[in-house]
């Protein structure tokens, strides 16, 4: 009996290589009973340990990842006292790197499907090797089954791969060990996705490094999914340069939600971009990003990389501008991990790269940019990832673009707020970052028309009345005036039968023309607007809003 554990990073995480195995041990051992065991890192750590020495299994596979590095090797070292008459075999990027392993332990390096039946007959025997490696490139059919949808994958989100390899060779990146590109031929993926449909998935996360490196493969089944797949979302990553006219004229028509895009950009800086083997356009890039996020139909999540060769903090400030004026959705500021293997590793020195000893391996210091700064930048991201990366100052971000604002300058400052505050160490909720945004304005030029945006970006998001702070008239006091002054029927809102109704549920708020102006709801005067429980349209679902004219 073998046993297949994956140790993911929540609930809702899946792990394909798990399957993959699965199936590969079914076609060479068929007479095996194989059971599989979906964990988390968040788990109780004695009760995973529990649940693993209890098995009756005699052979135990783990996959390994920077994310779960740490809590697989405790459980290595316990397991190797419990239970040390069961085979432990290690699959995964980071097995390798586990360092010294007990006798039980046998390491699997490369895909499964590549390696060498002697593996399978010494697994049947009893008698595994240390190593084994994956000998060469091999077919990679779904290792899915119907069950699998109903019981094991119930709920959570399920990964599929297309493609093997990339078209990159970034030098701090794994995939980069392996040269070329393997695609599935389009009927196989079709055939594949429509019995992943027909399971409604909460999600298909498309795992290719880079789905779209063939533009008319990536449109192909883009619009397979297009038909067969409404209502399931898709994730894909792309690379931002890579779009023919055909392409974007399609997405143009898909439906809101049917598909998110993960966009890797790392650096708008040219030195490093080249110092990492990544070509791109990055005017291109931005062309392509603007007119996406215009559709509104699909998020887009904009990945920048901190701690790069030759990134100082003038050229960081410079790519987070940039790509702030893309406009996507959600700006991941995320910092490099130098993972063994990698030509990043082999140049830390040249490079002056410090890091951490331990997975995932994230960057302290390199030649330009000393710890301090570092963890400054770091800082930096925080607050960009607490107050950007979710919808409740939309109209706010939009303001910045449109004044022409630097938004590095701005987050900079707001970072000295949140410091003199304790962001860091308390619950980041959406009244404490409006509170500290409100706190924020009193110290600028503009600060009436920002609040008022802030207001208005408060109660789009849905509450009922704003916080205190505001000082603003109350929502019984607008209501009772507007009892007294609104017409019996106005057209888009209500009618004298449901009058009272609408005054019942939405929520108001005045505001002056000028900050009309930036919300799409220009009025010269200044209005009231009515918030409205129905929902708006668009990647960001907010209360609709209207202009009440009195």
């Amino acid at each position: 009996m073998f046993h297949l554990i994956s140790i993911n990073c929540r609930f809702s995480h899946s792990c394909l290589a798990q399957f993959y195995v699965r199936q590969e041990l079914e076609r060479h051992l068929p007479e095996e009973q194989i059971i599989i065991s979906q964990l988390t890192i968040n788990d109780p750590y004695y009760a995973t340990l529990l649940h693993i020495t209890q098995s009756p299994a005699r052979v135990i596979f783990i996959s390994v990842y920077i994310w779960n590095h740490g809590y697989v090797r405790r459980l290595l070292n316990d397991l190797a006292r419990v239970v040390p008459e069961k085979s432990i075999i290690l699959g995964g990027p980071q097995a390798s790197s586990l360092g010294d392993l007990s006798s039980q332990c046998c390491v699997v390096e490369g895909e499964i499907e590549g390696v060498s039946d002697s593996f399978y007959s010494d697994l049947s025997a009893g008698t595994l090797q240390p190593l084994y490696r994956s000998a060469g490139k091999k077919e990679f059919l779904s290792p899915y089954k119907k069950q699998d949808f109903i019981h094991t994958l119930k709920n959570r989100q399920l990964y599929y791969e297309s493609s093997r390899g990339c078209p990159f060779s970034c030098s701090y990146c794994l995939s980069s060990l392996s040269k070329g590109i393997r695609h599935k031929p389009l009927a196989t993926v079709e055939h594949e996705l429509l019995e992943i449909i027909a399971a409604k998935p909460m999600i298909i996360k498309f795992v290719d490094r880079t789905f779209n490196d063939d533009l008319d493969r990536a449109l192909a089944i883009w619009k397979f999914l297009d038909v067969h797949a409404r209502g399931v979302k898709c994730h894909f990553e792309i690379a931002p340069d890579r779009f023919s006219r055909e392409m974007l004229d399609f997405l143009e028509t898909v439906q809101c939600d049917q598909f998110q895009f993960e966009i890797g950009i790392q650096s708008c800086n040219p030195q490093t971009l080249f110092a990492v083997n990544r070509h791109m356009d990055i005017t291109r890039t931005g062309e392509i990003i603007r007119r996406l996020a215009a559709f509104d139909t699909i998020h887009l999540h904009v990945d920048l990389i901190l701690g790069l060769p030759f990134e100082t903090r003038e050229s960081f400030r410079a790519s987070f501008n940039q790509v702030f004026d893309f406009a996507p959705h959600y700006i991941q500021l995320g910092l490099l991990k130098v993972l063994p293997g990698t030509e990043m590793a082999d140049r830390a020195l040249e490079y002056g790269l410090v890091y951490c000893s331990e997975p995932p391996y994230e960057i302290l210091a390199t030649r330009w940019l000393d710890h301090a700064a570092m963890s400054h930048l770091y800082e930096f991201c925080e607050v960009v990832e607490a107050f950007y990366n979710n919808r409740f100052f939309r109209s706010l971000w939009s303001y910045l673009r449109e004044t022409g604002e630097e938004p590095f300058i701005f987050f900079s400052d707001l970072l000295d707020i949140c410091l003199k505050r304790s962001f860091f160490q308390v619950a980041k909720t959406h009244k404490l970052m409006h509170s500290l945004l409100f706190e924020f304005a009193e110290k600028r030029l503009d600060t009436v028309l920002f609040q008022e945006l802030l207001c208005y970006d408060w109660l789009r998001c849905g509450h009922r009345s704003l916080p205190e702070y505001c000082h603003a008239a109350s929502q019984k006091e607008i209501r009772d005036l507007l009892r007294l002054k609104l017409p019996q029927n106005m057209a888009g809102l209500f009618d004298h039968r449901n009058r009272v109704e609408f005054l019942k549920q939405a929520s108001f708020f005045k505001m002056s023309g000028q900050a009309l102006k930036y919300v799409a709801e220009g009025q010269p005067g200044g209005g009231l607007v009515a918030f409205l429980p129905g929902q708006t349209a668009g990647v960001m679902k907010f209360c609709k809003a209207r202009v009440v004219l009195l």
